[in-house]
């Protein structure tokens, strides 16, 4: 379950640069349902999902979507934008 889109300044360049949303996830939640949620609650196409353990202990999941998508657009409708 995706419980914040990040708004920090690397963020915002992926953003911009790689078509990729930063997103907190529950720690529990793995790249297959990272990728099923974003799909399901933004009508887009997934390319790639990453995860890191931040050291705070929060899971930070890079989604990549396909280019017919733009992050820009989902980005505003979560109001980083």
């Amino acid at each position: 379950m995706i419980q914040m889109a990040l708004a920090t300044e690397k963020a915002l360049k992926l953003i911009e640069s790689y078509n990729t949303l930063t997103l907190i996830v529950d720690k529990s939640d793995t790249k297959d349902d990272i990728k099923k949620s974003v799909e399901r609650l933004f009508n887009v196409k997934v390319v790639k999902v990453n995860v890191v353990i931040t050291p705070q202990g929060y899971k930070k999941a890079y989604v990549k979507l396909a280019p017919e998508y733009k992050a820009s657009d989902i980005a505003h409708k979560l109001g980083i934008f």
